[in-house]
C-alpha cells in the first residue's frame, strides 16, 4: 500500500461538480492499493499517518502529529500510484489491486482512520475526481507499507 501524504491548509474532492469531501488544516492521503495488500498494510500506514510529526509546534518546528493537532484527514483512492512506467510510455497497472480487492481495503482503511483521527473525509472509490488542495510548506511525504524495514 502506498500513499502520497500532503500537509494542507485546506482540501476538497469533487465528483460530478459536487463537493463530496472537504477539510481544513490536516493531511490529504492519496492511497494506492496493491494486489497483495492486507489489513496489516492498512494498520501500518494509519499508524504512520496519525503519528508523523510533521506539524509545527509553538516554536515553528515540525514536532506535532495529526492526532496531536486535531487536524483532519482526506483519503482519496488513487490506483495510479501503482503505475509502472519502466518500459515504454504507457503505464502498466499490473501491480494495482483490482477493484474487488481494493475497494474493501479502502473501506477498511477509512473505518480504521475514523477510530484514530477526529475528522475524516473521503473521495469516491472508482469515480473520476477533482482534488483541490493547498499544500502547506510544502510538505509531501511518500509512504509505502513494503518499506517498513
Amino acid at each position: 500500500m502506498r500513499t502520497v501524504l500532503q500537509r494542507v491548509t485546506r482540501a476538497s474532492v469533487i465528483v460530478e461538480d459536487e463537493t463530496i469531501g472537504r477539510i481544513g488544516s490536516g493531511l490529504v492521503a492519496l492511497l494506492g492499493i496493491a494486489r497483495d495488500d492486507t489489513e496489516k498494510d492498512c494498520a501500518y500506514l494509519l499508524e504512520k499517518i496519525a503519528g508523523l510529526r510533521i506539524f509545527d509546534d509553538a516554536k515553528g518546528r515540525m514536532n506535532l502529529s495529526l492526532v496531536e493537532t486535531g487536524g483532519a484527514l482526506l483519503v482519496v483512492s488513487q490506483f495510479t500510484l501503482y503505475g509502472d512506467v519502466r518500459r515504454g510510455r504507457r503505464p502498466s497497472w499490473i501491480d494495482a489491486a483490482p477493484p474487488e480487492v481494493a475497494e474493501p481495503l479502502y473501506g477498511s482503511f477509512i473505518e480504521q482512520a475514523r477510530q484514530i483521527v477526529r475528522h475524516v473525509e473521503t473521495g469516491n472509490f472508482g469515480a473520476m475526481m477533482k482534488v483541490e488542495l493547498v499544500n502547506d510548506g510544502p510538505v509531501t511525504i511518500l509512504l509505502d507499507s513494503r518499506k517498513q524495514f
